[in-house]
């Protein structure tokens, strides 16, 4: 007997499947392998040409999460939306900032993140709002546009023709008649002078040779004074030392002087008191002897026969 097959079982099974297999797509399709996602708001005033759903977003340079919808402001017509999901756990701080950037010559715009530093607060909702909002900055083709669009308004032409009216205006000053005169002598001077060095060259060139070998006698002179300065210092120091000895050499000498005039010191004095006063008191009897015989020797010149007889007695006077 063949066994009696339960399609309503097999049909159960079938549709379970198929709703398992559903919901698992259905989930990936909103998240992601890395994890889950975060929400971001972006507003731009600029244009997003280029700028599609599921368009890279990147944060310094690295793939952090995509572009979720792109839609004009419901609030603000002037402005355009961009959604991002960001993966979970990327630090998007209160200073981190969006900018669009085109990717070469394809016109494909990603969004870079830029900014938030470590110490920042992390991104959070403000009351009234339903995610976060990164602040936008204008891009370099936006920065480009809108320089371009403030030099050509009318605003802006009218100041640029205005300056060029007035540089025009000073160039006909500086440029009158007179300065005009001056600049064609001042050309016809310079062809003078080139003339004039033209007519020379053969001297400038000799110039220019001596130049020369006088750089390379400097040179020469230079390597000469490197090779002998080594032991010209080397010799400057020997006689810097030797100097040296000869200072302590005489400090010494100066010490030993003034040792021995202190050990002196007692005798000097001593000699002072007393040989001193005893020669004084020799001179005085010096004198007084060299006195009489000063005396002496006269009264012999006088009467020779003094030595011989003596002193004449006194003749006595009358009455005696």
């Amino acid at each position: 007997m063949e066994p009696k097959v339960n399609y309503i079982v097999v049909g159960a099974f079938v549709l379970l499947l198929g709703a398992t297999v559903l919901g698992a797509v259905l989930w990936l399709g909103k998240t992601d392998y890395r994890g889950v996602y975060d929400r971001y708001y972006v507003y731009t005033r600029e244009s997003v040409a280029g700028l599609s759903v599921d368009s890279t977003v990147k944060y310094r340079g690295v793939d952090v999460g995509r572009v979720k919808e792109v839609i004009l402001n419901p609030e603000n017509s002037e402005e355009v939306r961009i959604t991002l999901d960001i993966v979970g756990g990327t630090p998007i701080k209160t200073d981190t900032q969006a900018v669009l950037v085109t990717q070469g010559l394809t016109g494909l715009v990603t969004l870079n993140l830029t900014g938030g530093t470590r110490e920042g607060p992390p991104l959070a909702p403000v009351p009234g709002q339903m995610y976060p909002v990164i602040t936008s900055v204008p891009s370099l083709f936006g920065r480009l546009d809108g320089a371009l669009a403030k030099l050509l308004s009318e605003q802006g032409l009218s100041n640029l023709v205005a300056n060029v009216n007035g540089l025009a205006q000073n160039a006909s000053l500086v440029l009158d008649e007179e300065n005009r005169a001056q600049f064609r002598q001042i050309l016809k001077d310079l062809g003078e002078v080139t003339k004039v060095l033209a007519s020379r060259s053969g001297q400038v060139d000799r110039g220019a040779q001596h130049a020369a070998e006088a750089a390379e006698r400097m040179a020469r002179l230079t390597e000469h004074l490197g090779t002998q300065l080594p032991a010209l210092l080397d010799r400057m120091g020997k006689s810097a030392t030797a100097v040296q000895q000869m200072t302590a050499e005489v400090a010494r000498t100066s010490r030993e002087v003034g040792e021995m005039v202190g050990a002196s010191k007692p005798g000097v004095e001593q000699f002072s008191r007393q040989t001193l006063a005893d020669a004084g008191l020799l001179v005085s009897e010096l004198r007084q002897l060299t006195a009489t015989m000063n005396r002496v020797a006269q009264q012999v010149e006088r009467q020779p026969n003094v030595l011989v007889l003596g002193r004449p007695g006194q003749s006595k006077g009358p009455g005696e």
